[in-house]
Parts: structure tokens; C-alpha cells; sequence
């Protein structure tokens, strides 16, 4: 049962589309309007999140996919990232503690990059993926727990030189919150509850969103675009 129905009351958001619709609130005087703000998902519970947050900012959409470099025989523990783009980036200490060989790395970032290729065909159709060399970018998702996922999409996403990088989420731990104040230009959480329990925890609604569900939002998002675009042209 959610913590908010224990006390009677509803979580703060109905769902990941009325979060991304609270969260853009907290961006819109910032960011929106602005031709070099590029909002990035991560997909695919950050894409319903995405894309209310396209529609208010008037800012194109798209997916940034991460994928985890899980060692050998234990795979949750990670010695390094890759994103879309084909951005590895390795957690040093890891690597030296384990004395992982490169070759090894070089075999499971390879296969981890099949996977982000095949999502990236799955979601992107064909189109390709933004230039993101001095735009803002936004990395959205539904909500930062421990923030691991999306601190790997941060540092590898800066290996694409953006002018700044942004991360803005409808709700978080407090605490990772705060530790990402000092790893990107700006943070928006929208709501940081306390104790936080889960990002789940916050909706009324957190089934999981469907690949279906994302490549439908992201063609809706690119015809919205593509209007603006020849609106202004």
C-alpha cells in the first residue's frame, strides 16, 4: 500500500504524465522557450515524465539510454557505464581493486552496446540522435533514488559537451539531491520527501511504461517539433 494512503491521502502524483506536468511548473521560467534547451529521458519510466516536460518547455524530446557494466559473476556491482553514443565511462577504483583486464571490459561494454543500439533502434526509429555540443541539457527521469543510474548518464553525457547539464525529476531523496548539486550546473526535485522509502512510493500510479508507450510518445513529441519548427520558419 502507498505511504500516502496509510494516512488517507493521495501521493502528490497520479502518474509519471501528472508528475512530468508538476515538475515542468518548476522549469518553465527558466528553461522554457528556449531553442537551446534538448530534454533527454531516460527510458523508459523518465519518458511520460519527458514529455510533458517537451510539451510545456516547447523543447524537443529524446531518449538518453544507459546501460550498466556489471563484473563478472556480479553483475550488480559496476565497473563502469555506457550511454547512448557509444560514452563508456569507468569507475577507476573498481577496475583497480578487482584488477578487471580491459580486454574483459572491452567484451561486456560491447555486448551492453548491442543492447543500447537495439533500444535505441526499438525507440528512436531511425532518426538520429540530437547534437547536443552547447545546448542545455535536461536529463529527466521519474524519480532519483540512490541517483546511480543517472549519475552514469550525467558523466556521460558531459563527454558530449554540453553547455550545461541539468537533472530534474519529480521527486528524490533529499540526499541525493543534494549530493547532485555539486555534479551538474543545476538540480530540480520537485518534491523530496522525508523518510523517502521509494520513488513509487509517491505515485498513485507506477506501473511500468511500455516500449509501445515510449516510441508513441516520442513520435508525438517529434511532430509537435517539427510543427514549431515550421511555424517559426
Amino acid at each position: 500500500m502507498n505511504a500516502f494512503h496509510l494516512f488517507g491521502n493521495p501521493p502528490p502524483f497520479r502518474d509519471r504524465r501528472d508528475a512530468g506536468r508538476v515538475l515542468a511548473g518548476k522549469l518553465l521560467l527558466r528553461y522554457g522557450n528556449r531553442p537551446d534547451v534538448v530534454v533527454l529521458a531516460l527510458p523508459r519510466g523518465g519518458v511520460p515524465v519527458g514529455y510533458e516536460v517537451t510539451r510545456a518547455l516547447h523543447a524537443p524530446l529524446d531518449v538518453f539510454i544507459v546501460r550498466k557494466l556489471g563484473v563478472q559473476g556480479h553483475e550488480e556491482l559496476a565497473m563502469g557505464a555506457i550511454a547512448s553514443g557509444g560514452v563508456r565511462v569507468l569507475n577507476d577504483e573498481i577496475v583497480r581493486m578487482l584488477d578487471i583486464p580491459h580486454s574483459l571490459i572491452d567484451e561486456v561494454a560491447a555486448r551492453e552496446q548491442r543492447e543500447i543500439e537495439r533500444r535505441e533502434r526499438e525507440y528512436r526509429g531511425g532518426y538520429p540522435p540530437p547534437a547536443l555540443r552547447g545546448c542545455v541539457a535536461l536529463l529527466v527521469d521519474d524519480g532519483l533514488a540512490t541517483g546511480a543510474t543517472m549519475r552514469a548518464a550525467v558523466q556521460a553525457l558531459r563527454q558530449k559537451q554540453p553547455a550545461q547539464v541539468v537533472v530534474a525529476v519529480p521527486t528524490a531523496a533529499a540526499q541525493t539531491c543534494d549530493e547532485f548539486r555539486h555534479e551538474v550546473d543545476e538540480i530540480v526535485c520537485a518534491f523530496t520527501p522525508e523518510p523517502f522509502y521509494g520513488v513509487g512510493m509517491w505515485y498513485d500510479d507506477f506501473s511500468q511504461t511500455t516500449d509501445e508507450e515510449v516510441r508513441e510518445l516520442l513520435r508525438q513529441a517529434r511532430e509537435q517539433d517539427e510543427q514549431r519548427l515550421d511555424r517559426a520558419a
